[in-house]
């Protein structure tokens, strides 16, 4: 009975929680709000590929709360999400992809919220674009930020021509 109940719980924390495609690498955090008895409010900075275009890597910064919410997970996060890609090798599409095709999703609150980092490309410009977002089913969030990539020869190797890989 006890293995059930623990079976149920732990699938649906998995559902709730929501599993990546990948994890993200935590660059480092900072405090913003220092707190005497539970975690301080702070600023993370991630890293993360794209996992359709090698040689692209976004860094996003998140606040994380803290409190006695934030050390059991059921804070509800702020949208305010800050982006910045960059091509760090010579660029490779994997396969063909759709404008504002996920790239990173995550929660942001135990149920609703979640957080989006979106692709397109600027094909007349030869450029990926991408956009963090947050939303929620019935209302989202405006606040967002947008990193461009143009695509740049590395080394010999000629880029590729993102219009070439969007999806019809």
């Amino acid at each position: 009975m006890l293995a059930r109940i623990a079976l149920a719980l732990a699938v649906t924390l998995a559902a709730v929680t929501g599993a990546a495609a990948q994890e993200p690498d935590l660059i480092f955090k900072k405090s913003t709000v220092w707190r005497a008895l539970t975690p301080d409010d702070k600023l993370a900075v991630y890293g993360i590929d794209d996992p359709l275009v090698e040689g692209v890597a976004c860094h996003y910064t998140t606040p994380e709360r803290g409190g006695i919410s934030g050390t059991f997970g059921v804070a509800e996060e702020v949208s305010d999400i800050s982006l910045s890609c960059r091509q760090v090798g010579p660029v490779k599409f994997k396969q063909k992809f759709g404008q504002g095709d996920v790239v990173f999703s995550e929660r942001r609150s135990l149920i609703f919220k979640k957080m989006q980092i979106v692709r397109g490309c600027d094909a007349k410009r030869n450029t990926l674009v991408y956009m963090v977002y947050s939303d929620r089913p019935i209302e989202g969030s405006p606040k967002n930020s947008t990193s461009t990539v143009p695509l740049m020869p590395w080394g010999t190797e000629v880029p590729p021509n993102c219009g070439e890989w969007l999806k019809s």
